[in-house]
């Protein structure tokens, strides 16, 4: 991956056998300031994250032929889709298409909703209806065929929008944070559909869910002001992340510094002591762990901090010390007296932190 245009190559020399079957885009947008390049192999499929802004709707409407790119090549299951001489219109792409919400017709049932996609492309009735039964059973709804769609769940119509994808036997998925819309009982049994879809095809999946990429992704890449900072598998990006915004998405807090003996000597002064460890000492480190492995104390047992900021977050208070930061109960706070501008102690158990060379 890349993220820059000198560097575009890189996605096409690493899928050089694969690419054909798969998904191969450089996008360049000039005016959303987005210039990014992925690869995806035949019955991969890639997670895209990154923060609101960064990129990842028009990556998505760029492979969906939803908006023209200014540079740059995208080629589905080795077509050129768009180019500098040639450009495909959305319905000729054979992309699947998954959004938040499924948006099916009020005006017919299930099976016309499903089949509709065949007959679009010049499938006859009864082969239509055939592939859309077919994609109904794949995803676990085909007792819901002869269903008004608004008479369904959320949970229900959304397996029925993924079906709706599949009878066009798409080249590639395109899933544009398939379960945002859901409620979280529904999420588990539409990410079991999700996973029977992505299945033996290449999928590029958009999300906010960490859940999601860790039940579906083989890959993620991290998005950030228009361009690729990080990639690797899920469990490099959510268990080692060398970006911000990767940390976040995981719940990791990330510290930079130089590595020790055994941890980490941090940028901000003071050092985190460290079970997994292995950048040899002098050589720029990286340390992850989770802020409820923190401790806070208002003398010794850890880097001495001055706190910035108090956050709610998921029935904890996350106390912001610097880089650093600890997940306290809101009793455990109260006792303290814990307030922005006081002076208190971060220690992280060894056992809790991971030191790790950054990547690229």
């Amino acid at each position: 991956m890349t993220a820059s245009r000198s560097r575009s190559t890189a996605p096409g020399a690493r899928l050089a056998a694969s690419s054909a079957a798969g998904v191969l885009a450089h996008v360049v947008v000039d005016h959303r300031a987005v210039d990014v390049s992925i690869a995806v192999a035949a019955g991969e499929c890639l997670a895209v994250v990154g923060p609101n802004g960064a990129g990842k709707s028009t990556l998505v409407e760029a492979l969906a032929g939803l908006l023209p790119i200014d540079a740059g090549r995208v080629v589905l299951g080795g077509v050129e889709a768009s180019g500098p001489r040639r450009t495909v219109p959305a319905h000729r792409r054979r992309i699947g298409l998954v959004a938040q919400r499924p948006d099916l017709f009020p005006f017919l049932d299930v099976l016309g909703n499903v089949a509709f996609g065949p007959r679009a492309a010049g499938a006859g009735r009864a082969t239509a209806r055939r592939r859309a039964r077919h994609a109904l059973d794949a995803v676990g709804v085909a007792d819901l065929a002869g269903r008004d769609p608004r008479t369904l769940s959320g949970g229900q119509a959304q397996r029925v929008a993924i079906a709706r994808a599949l009878a066009t036997d798409p080249t590639v998925l395109l899933l544009d944070e398939p379960t945002s819309a859901l409620d979280v009982g529904t999420r588990d049994e539409v990410r079991a559909a999700l996973r029977t879809a992505v299945a033996g095809r290449p999928a590029v999946l958009v999300t906010h869910d960490p859940v999601e990429v860790v039940a579906l992704a083989d890959r993620v890449v991290v998005l950030e002001a228009g361009r690729v900072v990080e990639e690797g598998t899920p469990a490099t990006v959510l268990g080692r992340p060398t970006s911000a915004f990767a940390a976040t998405f995981s719940g990791l807090a990330l510290v930079r510094g130089t590595a020790t003996a055994g941890g980490i000597a941090l940028d901000g002064g003071g050092e985190l002591t460290s079970g997994t460890h292995t950048v040899p000492p002098g050589r720029p480190a990286l340390a992850a762990f989770h802020p409820t492995a923190a401790v806070l104390t208002r003398d010794g047992g850890g880097p001495a901090r001055t706190v910035t900021a108090l956050e709610a977050r998921d029935g904890l208070v996350r106390v912001h010390a610097g880089e650093l930061v600890a997940d306290l109960t809101l009793p455990a706070l109260t006792a303290m007296g814990v307030r922005p501008g006081d002076r208190v102690h971060v220690g992280v158990a060894a056992a809790e932190v991971s030191v790790y060379a950054p990547r690229g």
